[in-house]
């Protein structure tokens, strides 16, 4: 449990227990690209509607600076971690190294269980902007009630089961092919946003900004509550740490691609929440596919079908994002030992982590020991409701950023030469 490896014996003997390496075909633009697929399709289609209309109104864009600036904070402690040890397992891997085996699996666990409830919610709202794209104004035309479940479990949604294990096939195949594909969806989906900011300023009005109770009806608890629930939406940057071994310079490229993928994505943000703010009310927003729904109360029906499909395309590749970050921190812990070891294995031809790929992609659970894999993806996507999903991810993210925060100071003043001294740091500084 208080047992911790050096860098070295992390690069070398522990590598080893994969097999194969994974093969590094990665530069600093992939990695720009996949932390900004990261993040934009989770944070205006899935956050902006209800936390303007139940926390922070008009004032929600403030919200998105402030979660922007603390997930950059955050982002500086990854990048330094990433460029001294550049493996594949993020937070887990900074955990082990610097407090013990126990608390790089506590890590592990909450950084996966925050993987497994983000994708659920993201899949769910793939849904609902797909409904829009093909022209049904009713978010819940394509999933099947089922009468006898509780309210918010009664609803299953096949079409997001089904993209979810769409893109395990694709991320089984090449990680190089899956950053490609990344970087088009996008390129397309950062020309969409440039689209509904600028529509949504010519036909929106700043007096919606004040109207009907000011631009914090809910006050500055409103705004910093606002802020709290919105920093799920930056869920994704860490994924571009977990691509260190398959980054051809990590020392130059990491640090681009974490920094510069939350600082585009934070203006992203803040546009795109003036702009839904401009074209209705606050206390009119949608909390269902708050855009789609924008255009619509404004007249622009087709706008509304645009919206939906370049949503769903935001979306794909947010998955797509999260679910190659997953696998690779599923990966490492299988290095460790601290799940079954042939989770760890790269496929020799393809230079990915076959196994842990397919394992969190398909119907495979070990509910005994784990308890988060691509069944549990499916399952909580299919039955739970977005609120709940999103409620659940909060205290994980908090909880494992603060953990990797901990770990950079005591490694930079400290150093790692008590053991015992380091995992009682972690447990008095929580």
């Amino acid at each position: 449990m208080l047992a911790t490896w050096t860098p070295d014996q992390e690069f070398n003997q522990v590598r080893q227990r994969s097999g194969a390496d994974m093969k590094r075909k990665l530069n600093w633009y992939d990695l720009v690209a996949l932390g900004v697929g990261g993040m934009l399709g989770v944070g205006v289609f899935v956050t902006t509607g209800p936390v303007a209309l139940h926390q922070s109104g008009p004032s929600v864009f403030i919200s998105y600076i402030i979660a922007g600036i603390s997930a950059l904070l955050s982002s500086l402690c990854y990048t330094e971690f990433a460029v001294q040890v550049p493996v594949a397992g993020g937070a887990f891997s900074y955990l082990r190294l610097t407090f013990g085996e126990f608390m790089g699996y506590f890590g592990g666990a909450n950084i996966l269980m925050e993987y497994v409830f983000s994708n659920a919610a993201v899949a769910r709202s793939f849904t609902e902007y797909l409904s829009f794209a093909f022209g049904e104004n009713n978010p819940n035309v394509w999933r099947v009630e089922v009468h006898g479940l509780p309210k918010d479990y009664n609803m299953l949604d096949f079409p997001a089961v089904a993209l979810i294990l769409l893109l395990t096939l694709c991320l089984c195949h090449s990680t190089k092919e899956s950053s490609i594909l990344n970087l088009v969806m996008t390129i397309f989906h950062v020309i969409f946003f440039g689209f509904i900011i600028v529509a949504g300023y010519c036909n929106g009005s700043a007096k919606n900004l004040v109207n009907p109770k000011g631009i914090a009806p809910y006050g500055v608890r409103g705004v910093l509550d606002g802020a709290a629930i919105v920093y799920f939406s930056y869920i994704g940057y860490d994924s571009a740490s977990t691509m260190a071994e398959e980054v051809k310079d990590p020392y130059k490229s990491l640090p681009i691609g974490i920094v510069g993928s939350v600082l585009i994505t934070t203006l992203l943000y803040c546009l795109m929440a003036l702009s839904l703010c401009m074209m209705v009310p606050y206390n009119k927003i949608s909390e269902k596919a708050s855009y789609s729904m924008a255009f619509l109360n404004i007249g622009w029906s087709w706008a509304s079908n645009i919206v939906g499909a370049g949503a769903s395309l935001g979306i794909v590749a947010s998955l797509l994002v999260a679910m190659l970050g997953q696998a690779r921190y599923l990966c490492v812990i299988g290095r460790a030992r601290l799940v079954p070891s042939w989770l760890a294995k790269v496929h020799p031809s393809t230079g990915t982590p076959l196994n842990a790929t397919i394992f969190l992609g398909k119907q495979i659970v070990l509910f005994s020991r784990f308890q988060l894999s691509g069944f549990c993806t499916a399952s909580i996507a299919l039955f739970t409701e977005l609120d709940i999903i999103i409620e659940l991810i909060s205290i994980g993210t908090l909880m494992v950023f603060y953990m990797v925060a901990n770990a950079l100071i005591y490694r930079r003043y400290c150093g790692n030469s008590n053991n015992n001294g380091g995992v009682l740091y972690s447990l008095v500084a929580s």
